[in-house]
């Protein structure tokens, strides 16, 4: 599932995409035939001594891989030890790894919980002397992919387009005729090569977008593409291009064609409530409010995130359950939402077509009984069988507001939810009854 963020929202995480760290995007360059630096990746520090002692170079760094930017200007917890450090010999690569593996990164993206680190990257250190930007990506504005090239890599090319549109390169690809030489030439050309240089950029050109079809890639960014200039060790060539850095998105829905490449997702990366949800083939988004959004449909999704804005409450995050969920999923669905301790109230509103309201309902009830819920529940529901799945709600004697109208649902949720954090700051204990009134 893919959802657009919208712009009132401060979202984590809405598109969905596979990432895969950096090692991992190193493999897949160089079986492409694009041109890494000599890497291995380690689990422990002996691993990591050993690999930087087969690299055979005084130019080494290691690479905390973890799912996260900003690594280089990050730190491990307890520690003033980086996500990206440079040392000379196997034995200070040791003692460095002590202070990463299975230590937490905290980075500007990852904010001050940081994630884990379980694996470090060892590969041997470039000396740039010219940097260059290229990439491959779908673009809705050229109806497909898109070469994206500039000659100033190595820096956040969001700022550059920014500063001066001018110095970015844009190679739309027919999808029916790939990328064609004359096209590879022209990516050559918009970074200003010549010689042997042009020819490389060409053929990485064509590689990455093999690779990018291949894959079912959404994006394989390499920033920098670099002209290298030989360090100490003697085993390189005096000028070399590689690809330095690469950030890569696959598809989720292509999962079922690249099994072997979804089976490197790393699951320690993620919110755990996003990994349980995934084994019910639920659709979890966490976000940044107190209130809980059960839906079906991401436009649905969409439109309930932003009449809650407008009443003036904040989506603490929300679980799609699709059109062919079961009581079961449904009753476990409703146990992620919950266990988000942000979550102050669970707006549920569903629109029955293929999915029924009853399962909604009968999912509600046995997840109520069995968490013994202290917040309250507004439901909103229409569609397939939504009379009989009031009538059970209402049977089962549950504390859940049912609230046919989408804007009085929403409001009520935002007003609950305001009630329930203030008697929070006030450390008040509330009871209340679904015929409880909402002032």
């Amino acid at each position: 599932m893919i959802l657009l963020a919208h712009k009132s929202l401060t979202v984590k995480q809405v598109v969905r995409n596979l990432d895969v760290h950096e090692h991992v995007a190193y493999t897949l360059l160089k079986e492409a035939g694009v041109p890494t630096p000599p890497f291995g990746v380690a689990k422990t520090p002996d691993e990591v001594a050993k690999l930087a002692k087969n690299l055979g170079t005084k130019d080494l760094v290691l690479k905390a891989q973890v799912l996260a930017g900003g690594r280089g200007k990050g730190h491990f917890k307890g520690s003033d030890v980086g996500g990206v450090v440079m040392c000379d010999t196997p034995e200070q690569a040791r003692e460095l790894a002590k202070s990463m593996i299975g230590k937490v990164l905290v980075t500007k993206q990852t904010g001050p919980d940081g994630k884990i680190c379980n694996s470090v990257m060892v590969t041997t250190r470039m000396f740039p002397r010219e940097e260059y930007y290229m990439a491959v990506m779908l673009e809705q504005a050229f109806d497909g992919p898109v070469i994206i090239v500039s000659k100033h890599g190595g820096v956040n090319i969001e700022e550059i387009a920014a500063e001066n549109p001018d110095a970015i390169g844009y190679i739309p690809v027919d999808v029916k005729k790939g990328l064609t030489s004359e096209q590879a030439k022209d990516v050559a050309d918009k970074l200003g090569l010549t010689g042997s240089a042009k020819e490389i950029a060409s053929i990485v050109a064509c590689n990455l977008y093999e690779l990018f079809m291949e894959k079912d890639a959404l994006l394989l960014e390499i920033n920098p593409f670099a002209q290298d200039v030989c360090g100490e060790s003697t085993h390189r060539l005096a000028v070399t291009d590689y690809a330095l850095d690469c950030k890569c998105k696959f598809d989720d829905s292509a999962e079922y064609r690249q099994k072997e490449l979804f089976a490197l997702k790393d699951l320690t990366q993620m919110d755990p409530k996003e990994v349980e949800a995934d084994k019910y083939n639920l659709n979890y988004i966490a976000l940044d409010g107190n209130i809980g959004c059960m839906v079906n449909g991401a436009g649905l999704a969409m439109a309930t995130m932003d009449i809650i804005k407008l009443y003036g409450g904040v989506p603490a995050n929300f679980l799609d359950v699709g059109g062919t969920a079961t009581v079961e999923t449904v009753t476990e669905g409703f146990k992620i939402l919950s266990s988000d301790p942000k979550v102050e109230a669970i707006f549920v509103n569903i629109f029955g077509g293929i999915m029924r309201c009853d399962i909604i309902a009968q999912g509600i009830i046995d997840a109520s009984k069995q968490l013994k819920l202290n917040i309250p529940v507004i439901v909103r529901l229409q569609g397939t069988n939504v009379n009989k799945a009031k009538q059970m709600i209402l049977d089962a004697k549950l504390k859940v507001f049912s609230v046919d109208e989408f804007a009085k649902a929403a409001e009520t949720s935002v007003k609950l939810a305001l009630m329930m954090n203030l008697a929070k700051s006030l450390d008040l204990d509330i009871a209340y009854t679904a015929k409880s009134p909402v002032t």
